[in-house]
């Protein structure tokens, strides 16, 4: 049966845009399947009534920003359009530890292996540090505390996916004012602008500062001749002839309509959890894939993402100002505390309030509106900096990564099968708990009063946008559903990749490290001819 494509990509997050770039890059026909929309600067969410939720039970009439799941003691926060995870993540951009791949991976993934691959990964990504000029006061109040307590040889800046200016300052007229950033033409031959620090880094860079993956690899898939398709909702996967059909809903009009392609490769890159419940659903629902290993669905993780926020009476630290996180304190692989590796970040999060304002003054009928009022609200506006005492000490972990998520009914005997998490916070509390201990110490050290969610310490209830595993990479089916490029074990040509093939918690941000092990696995594909 003759192929529509050489390969359909279902995602675009950091496994889908970067394997679709490259294979698209090598000729090949290439279809991106996204389930979600293809968002443009004017249509982020920024008040009540935009399109801020994504449900995974009414897509048709729910497609929106992010996708939050909630299980028992855990929920997962996705994002959901073209570029996936990379419109709501904090832009960090960071080598995992050479010691992650140690144990727990197949022998071929090691740090050295994944070296050039890290570093196409920064290249394409555009990435770059806060220059020092622009350091929030989070970024200070994070190195003081490093010091305070011994540990200013751990602070670090982060390499951001943000363009900046090196001219910007916060002394600037109006500083975050839009007018103050700079237009450019990226390689891709995207429009894109440099940051003024608005921290709407997970609900949308207006400026297009923020390099999000539909700006660059998704950009040269698209310049390369790959079809990039959003509000597609895959459902299965099955093999037939020498390929794979690929059966989808296309969301149009608040209506399901039913299609399907073939490929001759698929590459299944629709995250964690939505790539673990696609081979779930096509091995013991539908039947389409029943030789998937019984590993499925197991080994998921969390990565150890924990939130404290402190309040530091009479200082100004405006977590509403800047990108989302710009530094760490590093205690991952040897610098580890008591045997816990965990990396420490300063957190941010948008105006919510201001953003929702400022877009219902623009918004004013012109017959209403006077140029100079307008202006003279959206500058007030701009100077407003809630919640300005307040640090979000943020942090990533390497937990248990002892999770398994499975397909049950809702109502037990009735209804759908819903994807399902079991997770054992036992294995993991110490580490979180040395987190928290730490959040503590930093808070304290600089006259803050830390508050440890309630959530926390009456639930032990957690929150991650970096789910991790479920189709683990593997030496075999005994141990893993992938080998080490991403093909699962019994099916030729079916690849995962995306974060649901790493087999351990990372303990930092992870984006960078599915994205070189999609250069990778895209390469090995092109050089085998696949």
């Amino acid at each position: 049966m003759a192929a529509d494509f050489d390969a359909v990509v279902i995602g675009s997050g950091f496994g889908g845009a970067v394997t679709a770039c490259r294979l698209a890059e090598a000729g090949y026909r290439v279809l991106v399947l996204e389930r979600g929309r293809r968002w443009e600067a004017s249509q982020y969410p920024r008040t009540a009534w935009d399109a801020w939720i994504w449900d995974n039970y009414r897509p048709e009439t729910k497609n929106g920003w992010i996708d939050l799941r909630i299980f028992p003691h855990m929920t997962v926060a996705q994002g959901a359009g073209v570029g996936g995870g990379s419109l709501i993540y904090a832009n960090i951009s960071v080598d995992a530890k050479s010691d992650t791949f140690d144990h727990g991976w197949p022998q071929e993934i090691t740090f050295e292996e994944l070296k050039p691959h890290y570093k196409c990964v920064g290249q394409m990504m555009n990435v770059q540090r806060l220059p020092e000029g622009q350091w929030t006061e989070r970024t200070k109040l994070m190195k003081e505390a490093a010091e305070k307590l011994g540990y200013g040889d751990r602070f670090q800046p982060l390499d951001l996916a943000v363009t900046f200016d090196a001219d910007w300052k916060y002394d600037l007229p109006d500083p975050h004012n839009e007018r103050h950033s700079r237009r450019f033409t990226n390689p891709q031959g995207r429009e894109q602008g440099t940051c003024v620090h608005l921290a709407n880094c997970d609900i949308g860079c207006e400026v297009g500062a923020k390099n999000t993956l539909d700006l660059n690899y998704l950009a040269q898939a698209e310049n390369h001749g790959a079809d990039v398709r959003p509000l597609h909702l895959v459902n299965t996967v099955e093999p037939v002839g020498d390929g794979y059909r690929v059966s989808f809903d296309r969301l149009e009009d608040g209506v399901r309509h039913p299609g399907s392609v073939i490929g001759r490769l698929v590459i299944v890159a629709a995250g964690s959890l939505g790539s673990t419940e696609l081979m779930l659903r096509c091995r013991d629902e539908y039947g389409t894939l029943p030789n998937v290993s019984g590993f499925l669905g197991r080994n998921w993780s969390s990565n150890g993402d924990f939130l404290t926020p402190a309040f530091h009476s009479g200082r100004r630290v405006s977590a509403t100002r800047g990108p989302t996180i710009s530094a760490a304190i590093d205690f991952v692989g040897d610098r580890s505390i008591d045997g816990h590796h965990f990396f420490i970040e300063d957190g941010g999060f948008p105006d919510v309030m201001g953003n929702w304002l400022e877009n219902r003054a623009g918004k004013v009928p012109l017959r209403f509106r006077h140029a100079m009022l307008v202006r003279s609200i959206r500058y007030a506006l701009r100077q407003r900096d809630p919640l300005s005492t307040m640090m979000p000490w943020f942090a990533q972990a390497r937990d248990a990564a002892n999770g398994t998520l499975r397909m049950r009914k809702r109502w037990r005997f009735f209804g759908k099968k819903r994807l399902h998490l079991d997770w054992d916070i036992k294995e993991s509390e110490k580490t979180m708990n040395a987190v928290v201990d730490m959040h503590k110490r930093l808070a304290e050290a600089t006259e803050g009063k830390p508050y440890v969610p309630p959530t926390w310490t009456c639930a032990r209830d957690l929150v991650t946008p970096h789910p991790l595993g479920g189709c683990n990479m593997g030496q075999s089916p005994e141990d893993g559903v992938v080998d080490h490029t991403g093909e699962v074990f019994g099916y030729r040509n079916l690849f995962v990749i995306d974060g649901a093939i790493i087999p351990e918690a990372l303990g930092l941000n992870p984006s960078k490290t599915i994205a070189a092990l999609a250069e990778r696995s895209a390469g090995i594909i092109v050089q085998q001819g696949r």
